[in-house]
């Protein structure tokens, strides 16, 4: 037995790692035909709107003839999750927090272009080739620093999962609002309306917080990169997480910006 053959079979496919071969003509589809054909759908149909049927039927087969190249509609999900990934930039820096900063918003970028990447089941850690090559860069990254592994990849999945839940709950309020209404009205009437509703002796700092200028004023840009909305949050949030990456790897009271 070789190496290749204790390698399972999802995990081949997901590597493109060659199969058999079968006897007779060769098949029609490969699995990057199937994957490509599964994101296309995502892309233009949402998450949702991916199922067997409904690939196999635009591929021109039978749904059953779709199980020779993905093993289960899951698998299918962690294929089309690497393929849409895709690699990532190059981070020339030598600074490990500008360099885990340009790591998070170039990965918060693909999945702004494509939202469903964020509703995607997390069914195990990185193992596809894209997702190991982003692994790969943010781990070169901190290679200077003092982290053990097991900071390093603490530091990987609270960046990276921050990121998704950013985009996942940016799409999902975009959705909930009203045709028309950007984040700033909808925000704007959002603290109207709690500020009439919160009991300020049952709730005093949230009622202080509705009755601020916060909600009425909009988000102001935390960085020079803020251009778009939801952006300063976004900064917000991740530069509290490095900011708790560089108490471990700095000495107390240095927390470089």
């Amino acid at each position: 037995m070789t190496s290749e053959d204790t390698v399972p079979a999802a995990l081949r496919r997901l590597w493109r790692l060659s199969e058999p071969s079968r006897l007779g003509r060769p098949a029609a589809l490969d699995v990057d035909r199937v994957v490509a054909a599964a994101v296309e759908t995502a892309d233009r149909d949402g998450l949702e709107g991916v199922t067997l049927p409904k690939i196999a039927k635009g591929l021109g087969v039978t749904g059953m003839s779709l199980y020779r190249y993905v093993g289960s509609k899951d698998e299918l999900l962690v294929l089309m999750g690497d393929h849409a990934l895709g690699a990532p930039p190059r981070f020339d820096t030598g600074d490990w927090r500008e360099g885990l900063r340009a790591w998070a918003r170039a990965q918060r970028e693909v999945y702004q272009q494509r939202p469903w990447l964020a509703h995607l089941p997390v069914t195990g850690p990185p193992s596809g080739p894209h997702r190991i090559a982003w692994m790969e860069a943010a781990l070169a990254i901190l290679a200077g620093t003092p982290l053990d592994w097991a900071h390093k990849i603490g530091t990987l999945s609270l960046i990276g999962g921050y990121v998704v839940q950013a985009v996942r709950q940016d799409h999902e309020l975009a959705r909930g609002r009203a045709e028309g209404q950007g984040q700033s009205d909808a925000e704007r009437a959002y603290g109207r309306a709690l500020a009439q509703l919160v009991d300020p002796e049952r709730f005093p700092e949230t009622a202080r917080l509705f009755s601020s200028t916060v909600f009425e004023a909009g988000p102001a840009p935390a960085s020079e990169t803020d251009t778009a909305p939801g952006d300063a949050d976004f900064t917000i949030g991740l530069e509290l997480i490095l900011d708790g990456v560089a108490a471990r790897i700095e000495p107390v009271g240095r927390c470089g910006r």
